[in-house]
């Protein structure tokens, strides 16, 4: 029996970066993980992956659209699936192995096999147990199924996001149940692969929860490239053969039922906390009624010793707020002081354009009745954008009408993902828009559209 200060429950982005920074700290430290690879859900069939396959296609889509308007003639592209697949796959391996040697540097060792907590402070993996004064659960998240619907998922014809990424072929028409993050970044490679793909949505409209105007004009772009969407529809059924899907599916306007058919089904309608087999129940770990693990402010369970962390506990399913409560409850076990700013969390997604995302939406201001100014700069405004057939979209930035704060950012367009930090560390400092307005920026860069629309929270953009 190995004896240790801290055992981690799970290697994904939560555990691994908790493992290395309670090693950093001084403390004696194991992780948990019994997948072959290190780097949970998000290096391995998550984030890594389909961005990969993100990145290969908008290559794709560059040679058909935008190569001859630049000059560059070439033959039209051809699709080797089996070598994009083994480029994915490559990129997968690069970053798992990347964690495996970061253990190895910081003593972190990795217990292989599937953990259970039999007693507080015991972790059991396999046959041997081991004795830990910390344990911290960080086991990650696994793919919903559609509430209520009929579906049986094979990964093969019915597929999660982690069948997606391993399909035999690009398929012919596939249908995406589910009009959040995952179903759309997947749902435009292989539209942009030559799939005909077809988007269902319960709610009214695409990513529920963000900005209506971004939302609005995210769906109009997606689908000016080819995608086409069903909203205000409810799954009735998922009926597949060996080699073909049918969705049934009802209107929850008028109760209308309609079916599609397509040769794979990708069902993307969220995630839910992954705790089976850690023995919970029987060790009296206080739950949510949403299925998670309930914590305090500290990330300590009800059980003495026992903390969780990720996608486990309340808050967003995003592997850079699990990362941050990671090294959040390493450096409180180690005495010190942390804080999470949970209102300073981005959101991206990955497609082309990005979309990104933080702080409060507009319609998040107006329900709590803060007084608020808008200032937004389209792309169409930005040379490098247009420069490079990247000019759809807009920054929007959302300011306190009296003391100019920065309450919230949202971005469709190029980079939205790397441009959205600026407004978090601008955030995090209680910047105001002027702040950011008064800040230089380098031309030519899309970056300066953020700069705009700060500028047009006060006597107006310049480029606009």
């Amino acid at each position: 029996m190995a004896s240790y200060d801290v055992i981690i429950i799970g290697s994904g982005p939560g555990g691994y970066v908790g493992a290395i920074r309670c090693a950093q700290l001084g403390l004696k430290t194991a992780c948990v993980e019994g997948r072959d690879t290190l780097g949970g859900t998000c290096l391995n069939v998550g984030c890594i992956p389909s961005k990969a396959l993100l990145h290969a296609s908008h290559q794709v889509h560059e040679a058909e659209h935008n190569f001859e308007k630049m000059g560059i003639k070439v033959p039209a592209p051809k699709i080797d699936w089996k070598t994009m697949l083994a480029y994915k796959d490559d990129v997968i391996g690069q970053n798992t192995k990347g964690i495996e040697f970061l253990f190895k540097k910081n003593k972190v060792d990795w217990l292989k096999g599937w953990a259970s907590i039999p007693e507080a402070g015991k972790v059991k993996v396999g046959d041997e147990t081991h004795e830990a004064k910390h344990i911290i659960i960080a086991s990650g998240s696994e793919p919903a199924s559609i509430p209520g619907a009929e579906v049986e998922i094979d990964e093969k014809v019915v597929v999660t996001s982690t069948g997606a990424l391993e399909l035999g072929k690009i398929p012919k028409r596939m249908v995406v149940v589910g009009g959040g993050v995952i179903g759309l970044e997947l749902g435009s490679v292989y539209a942009r692969l030559g799939t005909e793909v077809s988007v269902i949505e319960f709610m009214d409209g695409i990513t529920p929860g963000q900005d209506l105007e971004v939302a609005r004009q995210f769906q109009k772009i997606l689908t000016k490239q080819g995608l086409k969407f069903i909203t205000g529809a409810a799954v009735q059924k998922v009926a597949a053969t060996k080699s073909k899907a049918k969705v049934t599916y009802k209107m929850r306007k008028d109760d209308s039922e309609d079916s599609l058919e397509a040769d794979i089904v990708l069902v993307s309608t969220g995630r839910k906390p992954f705790t089976e087999g850690l023995g919970l129940d029987a060790l009296g770990v206080k739950m949510t009624e949403r299925g998670q693990i309930a914590t305090d402010g500290s990330y300590r369970t009800n059980v003495p010793g026992v903390y969780a962390i990720g996608d486990v506990i309340e808050g967003p399913m995003l592997a850079h707020k699990a990362e941050d409560e990671g090294m959040a409850v390493a450096e409180m076990i180690a005495g010190q002081h942390p804080h999470v700013n949970y209102g300073v969390i981005p959101g991206v997604i990955y497609t082309h354009p990005e979309v990104a995302s933080v702080g409060k939406t507009e319609e998040q201001l107006k329900a709590e009745g803060v007084a608020y100014k808008v200032g937004k700069f389209s792309f169409m405004g930005n040379g490098r954008a247009k420069a490079n057939f990247a000019a759809d979209g807009f920054v929007k930035l959302l300011a306190d009408k009296a003391t100019d704060r920065i309450l919230g950012a949202h971005v469709i367009g190029p980079m939205a993902g790397d441009l959205i930090h600026e407004v978090c560390v601008a955030m995090e400092f209680g910047a105001a828009a002027e702040d950011l307005a008064r800040t230089c920026h380098a031309h030519p860069t899309y970056s300066e559209a953020m700069r705009e629309a700060a500028l047009a929270c006060g006597d107006g953009a310049i480029h606009a």
